[in-house]
């Protein structure tokens, strides 16, 4: 009880002190602003490099002058001559600020009024110092920006998990490995636009706002639009927009969107968070598993340079070709269970009785939900390498068509990374009387789950695929789960700039 007492008044000492420094900072705005100097009225600074251009260009620089702008993150005042460190978007540069180059004022000023967290501009030669370290000798230094709050201390930097989600900011300036993540990120979304760009596909924007409550399992936020009064939903996929598209004969189209879906949050799910979906006429699911097997080893080998990556201690190898498994395979090579020996529906929930795992359908599980339950129990970690798991049953594939030798399965796959699913991918079904079929039973068993559910089927995308949707690939996957990977980051949060959070009290 007494440590815990102590912790809580080392807490509370902290806090004070933090206050007291931010009061300091204030007090050092007001006199800045009586002496005509207020830093909240600049407009601009003409700043013509970055660190990174300096570090670089060293030797045709040196001698030359150069202007720069950044974020001051350490001092070191020596009497008449100062060091100092200035970030910018690139990353750390120092400053070399000398008395008789700034002025007697300006000196006395740096001295006195400037803090850590000041954003200032710095106007000199490039030189390196005795120790080789490339610089910026200053003739001439502003304060762009006061910082007001004072920054965590070098030595602790911030760590608090918490803090870094809720103040994305501050975890960028302190953290540089957070801004190189985001970096990667903003590459990696490009990269896929390059690769499906040089594939001939058209990037499209559809709705996010939806006048009906779609029948598919997830959740979707609820909203209101008051111009016309009526509930309008956040998509929860842009599936069936993008397909109308492939109708009205666009043939190859994709979307980086943002999805919203009403669940649960842990290191994989976000409540928001960004896919893709990708859908080509005239294809089948076995092409779309080329699509992917050479988008990920081209992003893989452009961002990262090399196509084996380190994922949280794991080598992985992007390469292609990727092993590939149909579901029935996977579950007798890794589970020992044969799909093809249940003769009926009770023996197969009889097998997954007798292995304890448990089907969220219950008494009224069908083979094929009994086998995609196994599987989900017993074989997704298994797959640590990139593979491909193909012919899902066709009760958990409700847009996908079914296979021809074998309706009970569909032409479907997913992909899995590390024991996490990556991306999922069909054969599109087209036929609008099964498709409707399957949407009303879909519908019906979500009024069955949560009686005050609005669900109902889209009967616009019916009407769609009544004038006829051609054979048709379609692929959706998250690029928040790929960024975690390319960048060996452990949870979702970690790759989103501003991740969904509980507000504080």
């Amino acid at each position: 009880m007494q440590q815990e007492t102590n912790s809580a008044l080392s807490e509370e000492e902290e806090e004070r002190a933090l206050a007291e420094q931010a009061q300091v900072r204030r007090d050092k705005l007001a006199k800045l602003r009586d002496e005509g100097n207020d830093p909240f009225v600049k407009t601009s600074y003409d700043a013509q490099m970055r660190s990174q251009d300096i570090l670089n260009g060293f030797e045709e620089l040196e001698g030359k002058e150069v202007s720069i702008a950044g974020r001051l993150m350490s001092r070191r005042i020596m009497g008449k001559a100062s060091f100092s460190h200035i970030q910018d978007r690139d990353g750390l540069i120092q400053i070399y600020v000398r008395r008789d180059d700034v002025g007697d004022d300006t000196y006395a000023a740096f001295k006195k009024d400037y803090d850590i967290g000041d954003i200032i501009g710095v106007r000199g030669y490039v030189f390196k110092t005795q120790t080789g370290e490339t610089s910026v000798h200053c003739t001439h230094i502003e304060m762009l920006t006061k910082c007001l709050r004072p920054l965590p201390e070098k030595q602790h930097g911030l760590t608090n998990p918490d803090i870094r989600y809720r103040q994305r900011d501050l975890d960028l300036i302190v953290n540089p490995d957070v801004k190189r993540t985001f970096i990667m990120r903003s590459r990696i979304i490009k990269e896929i636009r390059a690769f499906l760009d040089g594939e001939d596909f058209t990037e499209v924007d559809t709705p996010v706002l939806l006048p009906i409550e779609i029948g598919a399992t997830a959740r979707p936020f609820k909203t209101r639009l008051n111009a016309l009064s009526i509930d309008m939903y956040l998509r929860i996929e842009t599936e069936l927009y993008l397909k109308r598209l492939i109708v009205g004969g666009m043939e190859k189209v994709y979307e980086v969107g943002r999805i919203f879906r009403n669940e649960g949050m842990d290191a994989y799910h976000n409540p928001e968070f960004t896919s893709v979906e990708v859908y080509q006429a005239y294809c089948d699911y076995f092409a779309m598993m080329d699509l992917v097997e050479r988008m990920y080893t081209q992003i893989t080998r452009n961002v990262c340079g090399s196509e084996t990556i380190t994922y949280q201690g794991t080598e992985i190898c992007m390469s292609s070709p990727w092993p590939r498994y149909t579901m029935k395979e996977a579950v007798l090579k890794f589970a020992g269970v044969d799909y093809d020996s249940w003769a009926s529906d009770e023996d197969a929930r009889a097998c997954a009785a007798a292995m304890n795992v448990p089907v969220p359908e219950g008494e009224k599980a069908t083979k094929g939900q009994v086998l995609n339950a196994i599987f989900e129990e017993c074989c997704e970690d298994r797959f640590v390498q990139p593979t491909f798991i193909y012919d899902y049953p066709v009760e958990n594939s409700p847009l996908a068509k079914r296979k021809p030798d074998d309706p009970l399965f569909t032409q479907r796959f997913e992909y899995f990374i590390c024991g996490h699913e990556y991306g999922n991918a069909f054969s599109e079904l087209n036929d609008p009387i099964d498709q409707k079929e399957r949407f009303t039973r879909q519908v019906e068993e979500k009024h069955a789950q949560d009686p005050a559910s609005k669900a109902q089927v889209d009967e616009e995308f019916i009407t769609a695929l009544e004038y006829g949707l051609p054979p048709t690939g379609g692929l959706g996957f998250g690029v928040d789960r790929l960024v975690m990977l390319l960048t060996d980051s452990a949870t979702i949060r970690d790759v989103i700039l501003f991740p969904t959070m509980k507000p504080k009290k």
